[in-house]
């Protein structure tokens, strides 16, 4: 990783409005690769339900986040749902986006090494699922390429997804 990057623990207890606006801009510039929020409000629920999230800065820019959620909090996703059928425990990427500009610089290749030191901690399988329609090839190599395996598929009305865990 670059050595100007850096990623820090954040959720909602020292989260700022500033560094929450970022992440919600961020991610919407990621859609449809990752999912759509209403506002800044849905996206502070979300960090409200998860375990385990990161920002990625360079100098003092967020050029990058992932958000995951343990078994067992009150997510409603169908996705996280899929995981809860099938796994007593586990961790769930629920969304990783990484600006544009800085993307092939290894960034998200650090993320997944983080997640991938707690999840060997605790003994947890890490799950998560990419768009196949419309698809998202980049993703789909890459979590291919960080050791995923795909486990299923699912059809929504406007969109399908592939389920991994590693």
């Amino acid at each position: 990783m670059n050595s100007k990057l850096r990623l820090e623990i954040f959720d909602d207890s020292n989260v700022n409005d500033v560094q929450l606006k970022a992440v919600y801009d961020l991610n919407q510039a990621n859609y449809p690769e990752v999912g759509f929020l209403d506002s800044n409000d849905h996206l502070a629920r979300l960090i409200k339900f998860s375990s385990y999230n990161l920002i990625a800065f360079k100098e003092l820019e967020i050029v990058g986040f992932i958000i995951c959620m343990r078994e067992g909090c009150a997510y409603q996703s169908k996705n996280y749902k899929f995981f809860t059928k099938r796994l007593k425990k586990f961790l769930y990427v629920d969304r990783i986006a990484i600006d544009i500009n800085h993307r092939r610089e290894g960034l998200g290749k650090s993320i997944y090494e983080d997640i991938f030191k707690l999840a060997k901690i605790e003994s947890l399988p890490i799950a998560l699922e990419v768009n196949i329609e419309p698809i998202n090839q980049t993703s789909l190599d890459f979590h291919e390429k960080m050791g995923f395996d795909r486990i299923g598929e699912k059809k929504f009305v406007d969109h399908s997804v592939a389920y991994f865990l590693k």
